[in-house]
């Protein structure tokens, strides 16, 4: 998992040559069997080597340099882990992969800061959410998006079991809990000495407020994506009273984790969060076709530019896939927009986003029919005010 400051410190990153790949991979199947996804990053990486042997670097340099790259290449450990994108940031300062739920197009870039653009999604309101399975004898952590979802293996401080908790076995005690009774369907009726009954529900919290404690462990900075809990109906108001998660989503997946396979855990947590995604996205959306003209909202490159730099960007839609590329003159706060990427310019979108990012703004990657301005599709910005 990529944390927001992780992102911010790849950001400020600068020097001669950073190297940006991001590929799609697979979880399973004959495309990991094959080595696809290998390939796929030899063949960026060939690409890369190119890029540097335009900047006068020799051979040598260039092979100690990417060596970190080769060395993923040649773990064939490392691809039978991978979820739907994998992303590279290698610089003389730097090295970070990372395997995350998003599926991207095969790019590289070399430049003197790095490409950041496509991991917005993760950051931004843009779909991004956590799943948590509970059982008394499995935990797993999830992250998601709207279209594919993958397991985070989680720190060895989330307990696996209940009774690695409590100390005994829970299965083995002469109280048995069960839900679906008659009455509140959250509450569940335990059978029973009423004693026995308080220190149930205190071992379900002691195991609960423990899964609570190891995930915030992987949680610790300003990312906030909803988290959904997927568990029977009478633990999630158990596990509600103990998390201290701040957006711990006010709807579960209903019933036991171990009778759905992944495509039913994504589907139907999706089904819970499509309305909390889509009410920020149209809100936005709204407010750029109210205020365009009006000096609120614009799509001209320039402006945008500027208005990005100066934090005034409350809104930021980017086309999925689009490029300007340019030369951009800091002083002038004047973009020179040039046909395609080369030694001397950069990526102009990558620019803005990366300024809206730092500033606290929302970002939106969106499809080419779903842009706000249809004359102007590339890049749109709804204006702080």
């Amino acid at each position: 998992m990529i944390t927001k400051n992780e992102l911010l410190k790849l950001a400020e990153e600068h020097s001669p040559f950073c190297v940006s790949i991001f590929i799609p991979t697979h979880r399973a199947g004959k495309e990991t069997l094959q080595g696809q996804d290998k390939s796929r990053l030899k063949t960026q990486l060939k690409k890369v080597k190119v890029k540097l042997e335009a900047q006068e670097l020799k051979d040598k340099e260039i092979d100690e340099f990417v060596q970190p790259i080769q060395d993923i290449i040649d773990n064939s450990d490392f691809w039978r882990h991978q979820s739907d994108g994998l992303a590279i940031f290698l610089s003389k300062n730097q090295f970070k992969k990372y395997t995350v739920p998003v599926h991207f197009e095969e790019f590289n870039y070399v430049s003197d800061g790095f490409y950041l653009k496509p991991m917005m999604p993760l950051f931004n309101g843009d779909g991004l959410f956590y799943l948590l399975t509970l059982k008394n004898d499995e935990v797993k952590f999830y992250e998601g998006t709207r279209y594919t979802i993958t397991e985070v293996v989680t720190p060895e401080e989330v307990p696996s079991r209940l009774e690695d908790v409590v100390g005994y076995d829970f299965e083995q005690k002469n109280l048995q809990f069960r839900s679906g009774q008659q009455g509140d369907s959250n509450s569940g009726m335990y059978h029973g000495a009423g004693e026995g009954k308080a220190e149930e529900l205190n071992e379900m919290k002691r195991y609960f407020r423990a899964v609570n404690d190891g995930i915030m462990t992987m949680l610790h900075d300003d990312q906030k994506p909803p988290l959904v809990v997927c568990c029977q109906d009478f633990q999630f108001p158990v596990y509600k009273e103990v998390s201290t998660y701040q957006n711990l989503y006010k709807e579960h997946v209903s019933g036991n984790p171990e009778d759905k396979n992944i495509n039913q855990l994504h589907e139907e947590t999706w089904s819970l969060l499509q309305a909390y995604f889509s009410k920020s996205r149209e809100e936005k959306l709204n407010l750029y076709a109210e205020h365009i003209g009006t000096g609120k909202a614009s799509a001209d490159i320039n402006m945008i530019i500027k208005a990005a730099i100066e934090g005034r960007i409350d809104s930021l839609f980017v086309q999925n896939g689009a490029e300007i590329f340019g030369e951009y003159d800091s002083k002038s706060q004047e973009a020179n927009i040039q046909s395609e990427l080369t030694n001397d310019n950069i990526s102009l979108l990558n620019l803005i986003a990366l300024k809206v990012f730092k500033k606290g703004g929302n970002i939106f990657i969106m499809e080419k029919e779903d842009m706000p301005d249809k004359n102007h599709k590339k890049v749109n910005a709804l204006y702080r005010y």
